[in-house]
């Protein structure tokens, strides 16, 4: 019994951290393994073998793969998934305890959308960071690592759960150590850019400022 509850609790956190990350690439994974066999899902989960799911969470998947790549794109595409990855990791782990005490799957609900929001703000802020960069090969190199990421993590949950409970607790001090220096980076970032404008707007010419009617009157009588 403390095996299987360990191993239903490292597949409910997976799946909540590798949904901030990458949440298609988690349920295309998921899907895939449960149905082939070689993954013993929980009642509530097994929707994802459904081959409607797994192709619609492949299609995603694929534009994710080209959006999470272009600079800019990426950045744009995590600030929408932000109402996406989060409430998806919170759901995905209540029902990986679901046949467990209601309590326990409050529980997963909340611990699930918090370890998705870490990983999805570690990975949106990192990659706002990135996109200061004006060459491709960083999105693609950081795109690929998450995703093969996503892959060890979710691995590694299934197969060696201590072992995941130990790397995940590793990842979330380096959340926690990383997440105020992104963002002291990007406030910097922000004050660089108003900066930048601001400057230019100071360097336009001044235009003259319209006669007042007096003002017009009074050119008039000189001219005349």
């Amino acid at each position: 019994m403390g095996i299987e509850l360990t191993s239903t609790m490292a597949l409910a956190a997976g799946a909540a951290w590798a949904s901030g990350i990458n949440l298609y690439a988690a349920l295309l994974m998921i899907g895939i393994l449960g149905g082939s066999g070689a993954l013993a899902l929980p009642p509530d989960l097994e929707i994802l073998t459904h081959p409607l799911v797994i192709a619609a969470s492949g299609f995603m998947y694929c534009v994710e793969f080209f959006a999470d790549k272009t600079p800019g794109v990426d950045s744009a595409w995590d600030v929408l998934h932000t109402f996406i990855r989060i409430p998806a990791g919170a759901v995905l782990a209540a029902a990986a305890v679901g046949e467990l005490d209601p309590a326990i799957q409050l529980a997963a609900f909340i611990i699930g959308g918090t370890l998705a929001a870490g990983s999805h703000a570690a990975k949106a802020g990192s990659r706002a960071v990135i996109n200061t960069s004006p060459e491709p090969v960083t999105n693609w190199t950081a795109s690929v690592g998450e995703d093969l990421m996503v892959v060890a993590g979710l691995w590694t949950a299934f197969n060696h759960p201590v072992v995941f409970f130990a790397l995940l607790a590793i990842f979330l001090v380096l959340i926690a150590w990383l997440l105020p220096k992104l963002l002291r980076t990007l406030k910097d970032i922000y004050r660089r850019v108003r900066a930048y404008f601001g400057a230019e707007d100071s360097a336009a010419p001044a235009t003259a400022a319209p006669a007042l009617p007096a003002e017009r009157l009074e050119l008039e009588d000189r001219r005349q």
